[in-house]
């Protein structure tokens, strides 16, 4: 089969495609830099590579006449996966930009390609403030947490709209950590950009001398992390080249996540940094220390502190097609996923 993929250097994207790859497909990657693809993959593996010098924001990705014409009615899938993971009010702008305009690009490419299907990686949080998530689309004028939220749902639009004209099928991966088996990562999204955040507000406390107590984090002692592991997520996707039925939506997500205060467990023992603790209403007025560590965190807020419920029968339907076991997502990996972060640093 020939792919075109775009975000095929990202964390989630370069495993898949090696995998795609390994299967025997044929890869049309768009690369702002194909520097960086030659960096990413094997001189072996990039002999089933083409690169389409390109960005996500030009007319058709970057995609001329000599391009089109080319590879017309030669693509089979165009799978989406790039896209800016920011939650900054201020860069509201350039949020829409990369996740809507380049979405309403990589469709136009698709039409224009005559290729059949389009894959879209989009997020489970595009359910904004519910506590439920459904395989369904939703609403973009609902409440969203941040301009992120609201792009991708737009971005789901988008695809959706086009589901006269293309087979669509929209996947909604959750907080994608490191692979079940390894543990290894290459991303700063999320849970890493929270496990970064432990690491390095424990190194200014050092500096400053050991605290006497407890530091409090502000947060729900109930809550769930709806983590899913990169290699979960890579064979939802693959069983998905055979298997997806067009115009349905995926939620890749975790009927059994993680709490919180157990991933805050983790990651202390892996930085032997016991003094934190969740609560969720502080008895006293939070110390200095405390609102500063407060604030470095609070931008995971939505995705770490809430107890979200997601159906998912349309993705354990897709695996058990295939043949692909169902997530199991157990301690020892979750604590291999903690311990590999920390361990490279």
């Amino acid at each position: 089969m020939n792919i075109f993929m775009t975000g095929a250097t990202g964390f989630l994207g370069g495993r898949l495609a090696r995998e795609l790859i390994a299967r025997g497909h044929r890869l049309y990657l768009l690369a702002r830099s194909p520097e960086k693809v030659k960096r990413t993959f094997s001189t072996e593996q990039l002999a089933s590579i083409d690169v389409l010098a390109g960005d996500l924001t030009s007319p058709l990705l970057g995609a001329d006449d000599a391009f089109i014409e080319t590879n017309k009615k030669k693509i089979d899938l165009v799978l989406h996966m790039a896209a800016l993971v920011k939650f900054d009010e201020e860069l509201r702008d350039e949020l829409f930009e990369t996740n809507l305009t380049g979405t309403k690009q990589a469709l136009a490419l698709t039409k224009a390609l005559d290729c059949p299907r389009f894959f879209h990686v989009s997020t489970a949080y595009t359910l904004g403030v519910r506590e439920v998530g459904h395989e369904t689309l939703y609403a973009t004028d609902q409440p969203f947490h941040n301009p992120y939220e609201e792009s991708k749902a737009h971005a789901e639009q988008a695809v959706w709209d086009e589901r006269h004209h293309l087979d669509v099928s929209i996947f909604r991966p959750a907080i994608i950590v490191g692979d079940s088996k390894t543990g290894e990562a290459d991303s700063k999204f999320t849970m890493y950009g929270y496990m970064r955040a432990l690491e390095v507000f424990k190194r200014r406390l050092e500096r400053r001398g050991a605290p006497d107590g407890p530091i409090r984090l502000v947060g729900s002692e109930t809550g769930t992390s709806n983590l899913v592991p990169v290699d979960y997520v890579a064979d939802v996707l693959l069983a998905a080249i055979e298997h997806a039925r067009p115009n349905t939506i995926y939620n890749v997500t975790n009927d059994t996540p993680p709490r919180n205060e157990d991933m805050l467990g983790y990651m202390k023992h892996a930085l032997a940094f016991p003094h934190l603790r969740i609560t969720d209403t502080p008895t006293t007025s939070l110390s200095v220390v405390e609102q500063a560590f407060n604030d470095m965190v609070k931008v995971f807020n939505p995705y770490l502190n809430r107890d979200i419920s997601f159906v998912d029968s349309n993705t354990k339907q897709l695996l058990a097609e295939a043949g692909y076991a169902p997530l199991d997502l157990n301690e020892q990996s979750l604590k291999r996923i903690v311990d590999a972060y920390y361990d490279t640093k």
